[in-house]
């Protein structure tokens, strides 16, 4: 039995009058309660497969569930971003995504795993440890306005409070300390809906590929227009490195993956080959 994850309110709710169709299309299947807890009995229940159709929220969720045990995952991406579906070169078209599960081909690809405090938590796309999730904390905590107005709002309050902040790396075992505004790491390229800030990573390859860069006000508002096509990492203020395990730690901040909340620093980031199955 395939076991289903949708949200219809993904995206704005712009598909939802889709799923009906969409469903229709996947043959005897299980539909599940939202959560991760309903895809992770649906999984020890011996479901052949789990489809999440939704945003990266969704698919995040459903990582959680199927990560490292060998049951394959499709997505459908029904959400505004969809950077991991596209960062794994699923189809951005959702029958197209629903036709390409039912033909069952499989393959498998790296997760990252992020250890700390909060638990272990799996993540398909980008770690942000730096200054968007220093953003992304500020507008989650803000009542007014709603929409994307309140990001804007969060951007330019942190942006009037920038300052470099001072890590403590291990990079597969070897010590550094560092001054940085920026922290991505990257399992595939973009976060955001489509920023690609980490060009150079790739699923498949066993590393995470982490972004850093020191940078004032004005350098920064300079480099946000080219994280859109990957060339801020040719400014001589991003440096950037491939690792197996990356353990991060000094600013007092929560990190973000997959668009989700993680947790406090410090955590250890490891890329694992091979976690997640997926049917392309």
């Amino acid at each position: 039995m395939i076991a289903v994850v949708a949200n219809p309110t993904a995206g704005k709710g712009r598909h939802a009058a889709q799923l009906p169709a969409l469903l229709a299309h996947l043959g005897p299947h299980e539909l599940l309660p939202a959560g991760v807890d309903a895809i992770r009995a649906a999984v020890a229940g011996g479901a052949e497969a789990v489809l999440a159709m939704g945003g990266d929220g969704t698919v995040h969720a459903a990582l959680q569930a199927v990560a490292g045990t060998g049951v394959p995952l499709g997505i459908v991406p029904l959400g505004t971003g969809n950077d991991l579906s596209a960062g794994l070169g699923l189809p951005a078209d959702p029958r197209a995504a629903v036709a390409a599960f039912a033909a069952g081909r499989t393959r498998t690809v790296d997760l990252a795993r992020v250890d700390g405090a909060h638990g272990s938590t799996w993540f398909g796309s980008v770690l942000a440890a730096g200054f968007d999730a220093l953003v992304n904390e500020r507008a989650n905590a803000m009542r007014w306005p709603r929409g994307p107005r309140r990001y804007d709002l969060a951007i330019f309050a942190e942006m009037a409070r920038l300052r470099p902040l001072r890590y403590r790396l291990v990079v597969d075992g070897v010590p550094e300390e560092l001054d940085s505004v920026l922290l991505a790491v990257g399992n595939t390229v973009a976060y955001g809906g489509g920023m690609r800030i980490c060009p150079g990573a790739d699923p498949t390859d066993g590393l995470l590929d982490v972004t850093l860069g020191v940078a004032g006000r004005l350098a920064l508002a300079t480099l946000k227009p080219k994280v859109r096509t990957g060339a801020h990492v040719d400014h001589p203020a991003v440096r950037t490195l491939r690792a197996r395990t990356l353990e991060i730690s000094g600013p007092d901040l929560h990190c973000y993956a997959d668009g989700e909340r993680i947790g406090p620093l410090p955590v250890t980031v490891t890329c694992v080959p091979g976690a997640l199955t997926l049917l392309h």
